[in-house]
């Protein structure tokens, strides 16, 4: 048996007033605002690079302050690597002026 009426559970609530209907659109509106400012923060690559950056920073200070020694040898094992590119690519140069 069939009736027009539909179910409490499934009825969808319709707005009544312009209160509503207003509430509504200011809630769809701040909805949008918050997507866009999402997508802008995901599209942003010098902010992103500004937060991986300080990110990085307060990693490192943290890393100072709880292992002084892990720091060091981080810093080290980083100077040593620049420094063997850059042997490497003045070797390289060299090598080929001769």
């Amino acid at each position: 048996m069939k009736t027009d009426k539909p179910n409490d559970a499934s009825a969808v609530h319709e707005p009544h007033g312009k209160a509503e209907l207003r509430a509504e659109a200011m809630h769809a509106r701040s909805e949008l605002a918050s997507t866009l400012d999402a997508i802008e923060f995901k599209l942003n690559l010098p902010k992103q690079l500004r937060i991986t950056k300080r990110r990085m920073r307060l990693a490192m200070i943290r890393l100072g302050d709880d292992n002084p020694a892990a720091l060091a040898g981080i810093a080290l094992g980083v100077a040593a690597s620049v420094g063997t590119i850059v042997w490497l690519g003045a070797r390289a140069v060299l090598v080929k002026r001769i």
